[in-house]
Formats: structure tokens, C-alpha cells, sequence
């Protein structure tokens, strides 16, 4: 079953990557879709800035991977399958290695995930009011969808929904 939260800032979309943060632990990967703009490499910032990641995270559509070590322990990979054509060139990364030491997000990789056949959330972001694909500005919908047991149990809506109203206050 999947669930949803508006997002209506950068800002809270870094703070939801900060809630996400506080659940996340070495093995974990999440897979972010959305259109260029909707907030993914910001949702990892604020994921990255939980963590303590060193170095700065911008989005690795052409280096396709950044690994950030991390005060929290594991490292944060992460990576952008936008120009992945095919498994060979996501084989190349050697994820199957990595994923089990890392925190991962992959960005883009709703289409190649399947093959690693491994436990995962998925992170749909989707505008809601019309904006065009490049604004800061306009409400997200973010989607959450469990794939595997592993996630079921650990994401509670309401705690995310909590970081986002302290940020109102």
C-alpha cells in the first residue's frame, strides 16, 4: 500500500530527506523517480545532511556515482541511473558490493532495480499543481511504496508528517 505526503518547499523536501535520515541504515536503498526539478538530489541533500555525509551532493547524472562517507557510519551512495542504458553500464557501479555497507539512492533506477532483485523503497515524486518541470516552487506529492519486507515495518507516514509540521513552526 503506498503513502503520500505534499511537500511544498526545497526546504521540506531537505527535512523529509533529514526524517528519512533518522530510519535509514547500512543495506537500505531507496529509488527516487520524479521529473528533472521534482526534488530528488534534495531530498538526498537533506538525507546526506543527517547522516554527517562529507562532500557536496549534487546530482551524479554524469559521474553516475558519489560515494559520501558518513559520521552515521555507513557511506551514502549515490547514484543516477538517468543515462544507464542497459545492466552493463549499471553493473559497472558493482552495487551488489556496495549495497549491502551503504545507504543508497539511486535516482532514475525504477527500471533497473527489478533486476537486482533486492528490497527497496521507492520514492515517487510528482508535482501537483502545474508548475513547470524546472521550478523551485509548487507542491510535490511525495509517494512511498514498500518493495520487500525489509522497509514495511520502519516507515511510519506520521513521524515524516511531524518533521514537516516542526518546520512550520
Amino acid at each position: 500500500m503506498a503513502k503520500s505526503l505534499t511537500i511544498t518547499t526545497p526546504e521540506q523536501m531537505r527535512q523529509l530527506g533529514a526524517g528519512l535520515g533518522a530510519i535509514v541504515r547500512a543495506g537500505d536503498v531507496l529509488v527516487l523517480t520524479g521529473d528533472l526539478g521534482a526534488g530528488k538530489t534534495t531530498l538526498t541533500q537533506g538525507l546526506g545532511q543527517a547522516l554527517g555525509a562529507r562532500g557536496r551532493i549534487t546530482s551524479p547524472t554524469y559521474t553516475i556515482s558519489r560515494l559520501h562517507p558518513t559520521a552515521a557510519g555507513p557511506t551514502l551512495a549515490h547514484v543516477d541511473a538517468y543515462r544507464v542504458t542497459d545492466m552493463w553500464d549499471f553493473e559497472t557501479i558493482d552495487l551488489e558490493a556496495l549495497i549491502p555497507t551503504a545507504i543508497t539512492v539511486i535516482e532514475w533506477g525504477e527500471a533497473l532495480i527489478e533486476a537486482l532483485d533486492i528490497p527497496y523503497l521507492h520514492l515517487t515524486i510528482t508535482r501537483d499543481d502545474g508548475t513547470d518541470e524546472l521550478s523551485d516552487m509548487g507542491e510535490r506529492r511525495v509517494t512511498f511504496q514498500t518493495h520487500g519486507d525489509r522497509w514495511a515495518q520502519r516507515i511510519d507516514l506520521h513521524q515524516l508528517q511531524a518533521v514537516l509540521e516542526a518546520m512550520d513552526t
